[in-house]
């Protein structure tokens, strides 16, 4: 266990998030990490906080399943994992465990969650939070593999959420998620296809 974030970043971050909703189930969401100035540095038991002394922030769009329960319940867990398929059900379904923390994952935070800031952007209200780790573990230490497939499939689950959104080009979001369907086909492996076969039951993204 640990006190602080069980990996380095700078930048932001994708995550699996789960939360605890109102039938004491936990929801499984995506949600993007932004680190503060100077990133995001492995806490050891020498120091109590990053170097900025500044939270890590994430913001929620919408009155999102995730907002609600931030709101109610004030925290979740957040998780590194690198499973496409986990990934794309996070971002695009609308999936719930009984367990916080998904088999999948690398390392995970349990976080409280405070609003500190919100705002409309076009006819989307957005609410920041600043997240706060209580307690962290890491699972598994891996070699990191750079994949343009996994790259594809996170980045066709951003342009999906924003399909169909004022403000947004409908018809350029298609042709990127096209393309990242190409890059899936040459250089995805078994997990990456897997995600992308469940992305497409998932998404209506096809003119």
């Amino acid at each position: 266990m640990t006190d602080g974030w069980p990996a380095a970043w700078d930048g932001v971050a994708e995550s699996v998030t789960t939360t605890l909703g109102p039938n004491d189930r936990w929801n499984v969401a995506a949600l993007g990490l932004h680190a503060p100035e100077g990133g995001v540095g492995r806490v050891d038991s020498s120091s109590d906080q990053d170097a900025s002394g500044d939270p890590v922030t994430a913001r929620t769009w919408g009155r999102t399943r995730t907002w609600r329960n931030f709101t109610e319940r004030g925290g979740g867990y957040v998780q590194f994992t690198c499973d496409p398929v986990d990934f794309v059900e996070a971002a695009c379904s609308v999936r719930e465990e009984a367990e916080p923390v998904l088999d999948s994952a690398a390392a995970w935070a349990e976080v409280s969650a405070e609003a500190v800031d919100s705002g409309t952007e076009g006819d989307t209200r957005w609410t920041e939070w600043a997240l706060r780790v209580e307690v962290a573990r890491v699972e598994a230490e891996t070699v990191p593999v750079v994949s343009r497939g996994h790259a594809a499939v996170v980045e066709a689950t951003v342009a999906a959420s924003r399909l169909d959104v004022p403000g947004y080009d409908t018809g350029e979001l298609r042709e990127r998620i096209h393309f990242f369907e190409s890059v899936v086909d040459a250089a995805g492996g078994e997990r990456e296809r897997a995600a992308w076969a469940r992305f497409d039951e998932l998404v209506d993204w096809r003119a």
